[in-house]
Parts: structure tokens; sequence; C-alpha cells
């Protein structure tokens, strides 16, 4: 069975996904970002036998790498090729230790290379894993976008005009299609816009089509609403080209705000239209199709539109020998979804009030084709004239944000957008302006722990001992506030992750070698974080809410005095 979903469908989910931010019961967003530590490739193991090193080569099932860093059932790595991923169960071995182990999940990764984002479960708990906090989108934040075509006679020669005709050849046959002068078959994706030098955007609605350049010719001159003298002529909302005519209908002007926040060298922001009132229907083009012959000679001719609208008229030049020279509109009309242009005896006159009329030859065969309004008219809906199916959303990281739920002194590699989260130990979702997704503790002694090392502490279990891990976001010397996270991939002691408690020894640093206990008596809130017992959880409950958008990128750094603004663009 034939069927499409139509990208009508596509704009109306970009709608409301907007909507859905400033409804009576909105649908919460949330921006994150994550993922201090590198990226490494990811080894799974089990059956280990003896043990691995740091900084040895291992190999086995086609896989050489380089060991970054040791732990209970992984070994994270720098492979030498994207390729070599080694089947599960192959035995994998190191070339100074002399350690084996069987392989599980393998997954290549670089500094300069993260790997692809996956969509399961597994992926979202590891997501939550290593949160280090999310910001809400509210609409100020939001924005329908378009892709950008910027004024450039290098880069764009050429525009597509705007005509709701555009359609692809069936592959099965039945139908011819048309496609845009650039060669697209349908206008959604094609460049009948631009964005000026004045950040003035203009629907190209004429680009110099006629019989003999049936895919129109270059532009030449920059369309503005004041336009250089000579350039072309601004009037009625339409500029006019005077080299090429080239026809502009102006649609709106970009805000200060909205270039700084919303402006991407790719993607463009939805304005508010601008241009003359729009009218439902209206045919602002008429063009030439064929030049034909046996027209009145040296004559210019009126013709009514015939259609379902009405008061639409076109203006005929013709040549010494019958033939069209220059086509025009003469009146828009309203209200037409067809129209027609008869050059027959009793349907073309000689005077624009239609009054007298001029005799046609019968065998003359000229043809003008007139060019539909979108519905309501130009400017009547510019997300769905623009095609805009995307959403961008503009998240501005002012230094430590949200109290310091922003840390200023790590970086971040994933990026991300969070459907209706819970608060932490609750089923109630949040509506906070910014969410920490970091565990932290409260330190007493003294000595400074180092960003992204692995802490340890030894912790009762049962009657015996084991190994609490995890690894440090961000540590505030002047509160003695240690922001860390745990993942099951690196942090397991015998196969559990075990939490850090106030009763048992001190927090120890892998690399700075800092020891420091746990303040059992931190029972308030200190730099925006409630304490008890010296432990605060995050602020947003892990695997909580739908993740609706993950991104893996290089190192993102951030400082004290820095300001970041994020731009993700989803398309529906």
């Amino acid at each position: 069975m034939a069927a499409i979903i139509s990208e009508k469908f596509r704009i109306f989910n970009a709608k409301q996904f907007l909507e859905s931010l400033t409804e009576a019961s909105p649908t919460n967003m949330y921006f994150f970002v994550g993922r201090p530590q590198k990226w490494y490739g990811y080894l799974e193991i089990y059956n280990q036998v003896g043990t691995f090193q740091v900084g040895e080569t291992i190999t086995g099932g086609g896989l050489t790498a380089t060991i970054n860093e040791v732990h209970s059932n992984s070994l994270l790595v720098t492979a030498t090729t994207t390729t070599a991923a080694p089947a599960a169960g192959s035995t994998i071995t190191g070339g100074t230790s002399s350690a084996t182990a069987k392989s599980k999940t393998y997954r290549y990764a670089t500094e300069d290379a993260p790997p692809a984002p996956i969509d399961n479960q597994t992926e979202k708990s590891a997501v939550y894993d290593d949160l280090i906090a999310a910001k809400r989108i509210t609409s100020t934040f939001a924005r329908l976008v378009a892709p950008r075509y910027n004024w450039s006679l290098t880069t764009n020669p050429k525009f597509d005009m705007y005509r709701p005709s555009y359609s692809v050849t069936p592959g099965g046959g039945g139908a011819i299609g048309t496609q845009t002068a650039l060669g697209s078959s349908a206008l959604s994706g094609s460049k009948f816009y631009v964005i000026n030098s004045n950040y003035e955007v203009f629907k190209c609605l004429y680009n110099g089509q006629t019989p003999s350049n049936a895919t129109g010719i270059n532009a030449t001159h920059e369309p503005k609403t004041t336009p250089t003298a000579g350039q072309g002529t601004y009037a009625n909302g339409l500029f006019t080209e005077s080299a090429t005519g080239y026809i502009w209908k102006y649609m709106y002007t970009l805000s200060t705000g909205d270039v700084i926040a919303f402006l991407s060298s790719d993607f463009m922001p939805m304005g508010t239209y601008a241009g003359t009132a729009a009218v439902d229907g209206a045919i602002h083009i008429a063009v030439t199709t064929d030049g034909g012959a046996n027209l009145p000679t040296s004559a210019t001719l009126y013709v009514p539109v015939d259609g379902d609208g009405s008061g639409a008229k076109v203006k005929v030049v013709t040549t010494a020998g019958g033939v069209i020279s220059t086509v025009e509109m003469e009146a828009a009309g309203t209200g037409y979804t067809y129209g027609n242009v008869r050059l027959v005896t009793g349907n073309v006159y000689t005077d624009a009030a239609l009054t007298t009329g001029a005799t046609v030859a019968a065998n003359a065969n000229s043809k003008v084709e007139v060019v539909i309004s979108p519905e309501g008219g130009h400017g009547s809906d510019l997300a769905n004239e623009f095609f805009a199916k995307r959403v961008m959303t503009n998240i501005r990281l002012t230094y430590a944000e949200g109290s310091g739920d922003f840390p200023v002194d790590n970086d971040f590699r994933r990026i991300g957008i969070i459907q209706d989260p819970f608060n932490y130990g609750t089923t109630t979702v949040s509506t906070a302006s910014t969410l920490r997704g970091t565990s932290a503790l409260k330190l007493t002694g003294s000595g400074d722990y180092t960003i992204d090392e692995e802490i340890t502490q030894t912790v009762v279990v049962g009657s015996g001992t084991g190994t609490a891990k995890g690894k440090v976001v961000s540590w505030d010397a002047t509160n003695g506030i240690l922001k860390y996270y745990q993942s099951p991939d690196i942090h397991t002691d015998n196969g559990v992750v075990r939490p850090f408690n106030h009763a048992s020894n001190d927090v120890t640093g892998g690399t700075s070698t800092t020891a420091r206990p746990i303040d059992a008596n931190a029972d308030a809130t200190v730099a925006d974080i409630p304490f008890t017992d010296g432990k605060a959880t995050p602020e947003i409950a892990a695997n909580s809410g739908d993740i609706v958008y993950i991104e893996n990128r290089r190192q993102i750094t951030r400082a004290a005095d820095q300001i970041e603004d994020i731009k993700l663009v989803i398309e529906f």
C-alpha cells in the first residue's frame, strides 16, 4: 500500500514540542551535560586470570590496544584501529603481565572519535550514572528553525522559485514529477529563500525562468527592503531585481536576540511575519512556459485568471511576431487554489479594466502558468511555509550556574534532553530550574583531591569489608565538598557498586593520595547542597523520565569566568 508521512506531520510535531513547554500542565524538558571522564575504548572482561597493568599492550580476537585504566570487570583502552572488535568470548592477553581474560562487550572510542549513542535501556542507565547537571528548557530557550541560505553569489548563485507543485517521478510510472531549478523534487529542502546581510529573510517568488531558461538564471543583486540604488526596487512587500527580474517577497527580519541565540551557520529561526498582509489564494507570479506564436503583435494584453478565486489578472506583452516577451501579474486576486490563463478570443483584453476585447488567432499556442500562494497566503504560517520541522534549543551555562549544580572545574562530553525526570527518591516530576546529577560528600581534614581521579573507601560489608569506589567530578576546597559519580562499568567491588559511608574509613584519592573522613556531623545545607551524615544524593532520580536526545561529543572545557551557549537542533 502506497503511503507517506507528510512534511506537515513533522512540522506539527515540532510545533507540539514547543507548545508543550508552555501548556497549563507543561512537559518539563531538561537539557543535561555529563561524561566528565575521557573517551576510551571500553572492553568488558570476565574469567580473568592474573592482573592486567596500565600501559601494557593487550591482544586477542583481532584487537590490539593499550590499557589506560584497569577495573574489576572492564579495561579502558586506546585501540590502534576502529574495526578490530573482538568477538565475545575471545581470549585477551596482556603483553607484559601475561594476564588473560575473556572478552564480552567492546566499544571503540577516543577523545577525537566519541562513540555513537545507542538507543536502549542499558545506555540510558549509563547516561544517568555520569550525568553532571541538568537545566530546564523553557520557551525562551527554544525556536522553530529551518535550513539557512545566505546571500552569496559564490555559494548560492541561483535560487529555486516558490512553487506548490514540485514532486518526484514515481518509480512505477503513472506520473511525471516536476523538479526545482536546483534539482530538488520537493519544495521542502529546496533553496527558495535567503537571509541577507541585514538579517532580512526573503522568499524567491520568481528566478528569471523563461522558455529559453527553464530552470531560471543566476541572481545578481541582494534583495533588501531598502535596496541600493540601481540594483532593484522594493514596493508592496516585493523586491524586484533590476538586472535579472528576480522577484523576492519580504517575510521578516531577525531580532538581535534571535540572531545571538538561534542563528547558526546551518539554521535560522522563524521570526514574526512583517511583510504586506497575507492574502489567501493570491497569485503573485505568472510564468511563460511557452512563448508560442500568433498572438496580437506588439501588444499589451490583459487576461483574467480562470479558477475558483476572483480578481487575478495577468499582463502579457508580445513581440512584433506575436510571441510572448514578458508576463506579470496585473492583480493578485484572492481565493485561488487553482488558476488557468486562457489566451483565446473572448478572454483577452487590451485594457486592464477588461472591457475591450482582442482577437486571438485560432492557431495561437502560447502558454502561461500562474503560481498559487500557500494556504492562507505568503506569511500566514511561517513554520509551514519554511518547512520548519526542527526545533533549536539554546542553553546558556553561566559560570557555576544553579548554585554550583554546573561545576566549572571539570569538562563534559555528553549532552542531551530528558523529558519529565523525577526528583530524587520520589515520583514527582522535577520543575526546578537546574538539577544536580552528582552525589556529594562533606569531608573534614586537610588535603585536596584531583579532578577525575578515582576515590576509594574501605567499608563494612557483612562480617568483612569491601571497597566503595567513585570518580571525582568537582572539588570545593573552601567548603570541603567532593562531588562524584559511580558507574557499574568501572566502580564495582565483587560485582556491587558500594556506597560511601560516614562511619567508615577515609576517602582516599588514587592520584592525589589525599585521605579525608566524611563529616558524620554534617546535617545541614552547605553551598546549596543538603547533607545528611555528610552525604548528599543527586537531585535527579536515576533512570526517571525519558531521554529523547543524546549526543556524544569531544571534550567541552569549562572555566570559572566562562559562559557556554549550546545549540541543539532536533528534527522531527
